[in-house]
């Protein structure tokens, strides 16, 4: 019997997360697959009130830019951010997020 795999895969199994990190690692794409969580996981970060008012929410260049349509809410995040930031560090590492702009 032939015990070479015609495929040329691994034989080892490997646990699916620790696949999914590398595939990550070798096509450089680990920042921005931690951005795109950062923003999917807005809601949970920030909670319900503020997120019903949230209109959009994107990165770049380290920056979270968050789009609200409350005054009110748009002023208590700006005073809060080092909060919001330290709360995105806390749940996904450091040096996703430098600065927080509310428009």
């Amino acid at each position: 019997m032939n015990n070479k795999n015609p495929f040329g895969r691994k034989k080892e199994v490997a646990p699916l997360e620790s696949a999914f990190k590398d595939l990550l690692k070798a096509y450089r794409l680990e920042d921005k697959f931690q951005e795109k969580s950062v923003v999917q996981s807005w809601p949970e970060i920030v909670g319900k009130t503020i997120a019903d008012r949230t209109s959009s929410v994107f990165i770049k260049e380290k920056k979270l830019f968050v789009k609200l349509s409350s005054g009110p809410i748009k002023k208590d995040l700006q005073m809060n951010k080092g909060k919001v930031i330290s709360l995105i560090e806390k749940k996904f590492g450091q040096g996703i997020i430098e600065d927080l702009v509310c428009f």
